[in-house]
C-alpha cells in the first residue's frame, strides 16, 4: 500500500499520495490540496519547496554533489561525449547511435544558415547592446521567419523545430558579438564541428586565417556540456512555465534567455570576473577580500562560491577545474586576473570559515575564468551560457510538451486591504 501524508487544518484532516521517484526522492502530491480543502494553497516563495513537474531528463542531488543525465553521470559525459551527443540524449533520451549523429550533425549544419533580413534586425540595436538583450530579441525573432505552428503530435515537425534552433542558436550568439565589435558577420563552416564552428564564428576574421586551437575547443565543448539542463532552475522553469500556454518553441526559449540574463542566474560569471578585476585594481590583496566576505557587516559578497543547490562540492567545478588548468597550461597565460582567480581559490579552499559553510568555488567560478582565457568579453559570458543551456530549455519544453502539461498558474495569498469604498477626488 503506497504512503500517504495527513495534514490537519483547522480540526479537518486531509490526505495526500506520497510519490517516490527513481532515486527514492519523496514528494507529496497536493495538486488536489485547494478542491479537496475548500480553497487551501501552499505558500512557498521562489518554489524552492515545491516540485512543479515529474521529469526524466536530469536527476540532481545537492547534498551529494550529483548530477546525472538520463541517468549517466556528468563526469562521465564530459570525458567520453561530445557536446552534440549529450545534447541529443537529453533532448531525446537516449545516446545517439552513429547513424542518428551523422543525421543529427548534419540537420543541424542544414538549418545554420539565417534569413538576411535578420540582419536588419541587428543593425537596429545600438553598438553598445548588450549581447543577451539582442539574443533574447532574435530568439523571438525567429518566430517571423517561422510562422507555422508546430504540431505537438508529430514528431518530425518537432525534430525540424529543434534542429533550426539548434542550427540557428549560436550564429545569432555570435553575430550579436559581432555586432558588439563593429566585425563583419561570420556564416557557419560545416567542415567543423558545432563547438568548433562557435568559436570560428566569433572570432575569425576574414582577412585572416583562423587556427583553432583543440585544447581550448575542449576546454569549450566540457563547459557547454556541463550547462546543458540543470533540472528546475528559473530559465528552465520560464521555458516550461511559457511552453506550457502552447507557445512555440522560439518563443519559449526566447523567455528563457532573459531568465538566464539575471546577475543571481547565468549572469553570475560575470559577476565573478567583475569581483576579480575590482580585487585587481584594488592591488589584488587576495586576503583583504576574504576578510571582506566574512565580515557579516560588510556588505561585500565572494561570487563564485557557494550554490542554490549544492550544498558539496559543485561536480561541474570539479571538472572544469580540471580543464581550466590544462587550458592555462597550454596558453601559457599570464593574466593577472586570472593569477588572482587562482590565489582566491587556493586561500578560500583553505580557509575554516569557508569549509565549515561548505562554500566550495562553483561552475560559475571557472567557467568565467576560461571565457577570459578563450578571449571573450565579460558581456559574453552569459550568452556562451545560453548555448549550453540551448538542449536543455528544448528538452524541458519537449517533456512538459508531450507530457500534455497544464498550463502553469501559481496561486497567492493576498494580504492587502479588505474591501472598501471608493474616495472620490475631493476627499483624497
Amino acid at each position: 500500500m503506497s504512503e500517504i501524508a495527513k495534514l490537519i487544518v483547522q480540526g479537518k484532516e486531509y490526505e495526500f499520495p506520497v510519490v517516490v521517484g527513481t532515486e527514492d526522492e519523496v514528494a507529496i502530491d497536493v495538486k488536489k490540496l485547494r478542491s479537496s480543502t475548500g480553497g487551501i494553497i501552499t505558500i512557498d516563495p521562489g518554489f524552492k519547496n515545491t516540485g512543479s513537474c515529474e521529469s526524466k531528463i536530469t536527476f540532481l542531488d545537492g547534498e551529494k554533489g550529483i548530477l546525472r543525465h538520463r541517468g549517466y553521470a556528468i563526469e562521465e559525459l564530459t570525458k567520453k561525449a561530445s557536446f552534440l551527443e549529450v545534447a541529443y540524449l537529453i533532448i531525446f533520451g537516449e545516446l545517439p547511435t552513429r547513424e542518428q549523429y551523422a543525421k543529427w550533425e548534419k540537420d543541424i549544419q542544414h538549418h545554420a544558415l539565417l534569413n538576411e533580413e535578420m540582419k536588419d534586425i541587428i543593425d537596429g540595436f545600438p553598438t553598445g547592446a548588450h549581447p543577451m538583450g539582442m539574443v533574447a530579441s532574435l530568439t523571438n525573432a525567429l518566430t517571423a521567419f517561422n510562422p507555422a505552428t508546430v504540431d505537438i503530435t508529430s514528431s518530425e515537425e518537432i525534430y525540424t523545430a529543434i534542429t533550426k534552433l539548434m542550427g540557428k542558436f549560436p550564429v545569432l550568439a555570435a553575430w550579436s558579438h559581432c555586432k558588439n565589435q563593429g566585425a563583419p558577420f561570420n556564416y557557419a563552416d560545416n567542415s567543423l564541428d558545432y563547438v568548433a564552428n562557435i568559436m570560428q564564428m566569433m572570432f575569425r576574421i576574414p582577412t585572416e586565417e583562423y587556427k583553432l586551437n583543440p585544447i581550448a575547443v575542449k576546454a569549450l565543448d566540457e563547459l557547454l556540456i556541463l550547462h546543458e539542463d540543470h533540472e528546475q532552475n528559473c530559465s528552465t522553469s520560464t521555458v516550461r512555465i511559457v511552453g506550457s500556454s502552447e507557445a512555440g518553441l522560439f518563443a519559449s526559449v526566447s523567455s528563457g534567455v532573459s531568465a538566464l540574463w539575471g546577475r543571481l542566474h547565468g549572469g553570475a560569471n560575470q559577476a565573478v570576473l567583475e569581483m576579480l578585476e575590482n580585487i585587481q585594481k584594488d592591488g589584488g590583496d587576495v586576503e583583504k577580500y576574504i576578510a571582506k566576505a566574512k565580515d557579516k557587516n560588510d556588505p561585500f559578497r565572494l561570487m563564485g562560491f557557494g550554490h542554490r543547490v549544492y550544498k558539496n562540492f559543485d561536480p561541474r567545478a570539479r571538472i572544469i577545474k580540471k580543464a581550466a588548468d590544462e587550458l592555462f597550461a597550454d596558453l601559457g597565460t599570464s593574466d593577472p586576473v586570472l593569477a588572482i582567480a587562482k590565489h582566491l581559490e587556493e586561500v578560500a579552499l583553505k580557509d575554516e570559515y569557508f569549509a565549515e559553510r561548505k562554500l566550495y568555488p562553483n561552475v560559475d567560478f571557472y567557467s568565467g575564468i576560461i571565457y577570459r582565457a578563450l578571449g571573450f568579453p565579460v558581456h559574453m559570458f552569459t550568452v556562451m551560457f545560453a548555448i549550453g543551456r540551448l538542449p536543455g530549455w528544448i528538452a524541458q519544453w519537449r517533456e512538459m510538451r508531450l507530457n500534455g502539461e497544464p498550463i502553469g498558474r501559481p496561486r497567492q495569498l493576498y494580504t492587502g486591504y479588505a474591501l472598501r469604498d471608493f474616495v472620490p477626488f475631493d476627499k483624497r
